[in-house]
């Protein structure tokens, strides 16, 4: 491939997702990417219907097999019960090492930092997480939990988020990564993204770890009517 052909291929965002997965952890990025030109590609252990944690049922068209070479991969939180069975899933953590070992930049949004976590993906970085599963990322002791509840940390080639909603500001902040700081403004602008919330609060301190108690069982997708 010559150095125009190269110049002239999108950017492409692989989100390997799974039943249960959080909606706005793929949505959300999914419409900024989009703002950018960037594309993105859900891949999946097996490729069908799927449905997020809330039940909304969203179809994948590539399996794991036929993964795309990607600029980014970012892997989604979802269910506990999911993430219980997909921090043992050697399908799904040998997918993640596997793309990691050739892809420039790995992210994390939510839980998925928990993800990564359990493939070893995050051993010697600094990395954060959804507020309430900052007690199980710190039961990795490769992994370094940034203080307090950043929306999003970047440590060279792994960049992490907060909870869900962090994902847009994280997907700003990857889109300034690929694209430069024009661009993340132009997107910040296109979806009118300038928050001020209604309501205020404290992130409250966590204790425990709520994978303890999700136990196994994944939530099954709605039937389809």
């Amino acid at each position: 491939m010559n150095a125009k052909a190269k110049t002239a291929r999108k950017l492409l965002v692989g989100m390997p997702v799974y039943d249960a997965v959080d909606m706005l952890d793929v949505t959300g990025p999914h419409e900024m990417l989009s703002w950018a030109g960037i594309d993105v590609e859900l891949v999946a252990a097996k490729k069908g219907m799927h449905c997020f944690r809330n039940g909304f049922r969203f179809e994948v068209t590539r399996s794991f097999a036929k993964a795309s070479r990607y600029d980014v991969l970012w892997v989604p939180g979802g269910d506990p019960a999911a993430l219980n069975v997909l921090m043992k899933d050697k399908t799904y953590l040998g997918f993640l090492r596997s793309k990691a070992a050739e892809t420039p930049l790995v992210a994390s949004v939510c839980e998925g930092a928990m993800l990564l976590a359990a493939a070893g993906l995050l051993d010697g970085y600094e990395a954060t997480t959804h507020w309430a599963f900052i007690p199980c990322l710190k039961r990795y002791q490769k992994v370094k939990v940034v203080e307090g509840h950043p929306r999003y940390h970047l440590d060279r080639d792994r960049l992490t988020g907060g909870g869900i909603s962090s994902g847009l500001d994280e997907t700003l902040k990857l889109i300034e990564l690929l694209q430069g700081t024009d661009a993340a403004k132009a997107v910040q602008l296109s979806t009118q993204y300038f928050p001020c919330p209604p309501v205020s609060g404290n992130i409250p301190p966590a204790d425990t770890c709520p994978l303890d108690d999700a136990g196994t069982v994944v939530p099954r997708c709605k039937d389809a009517a």
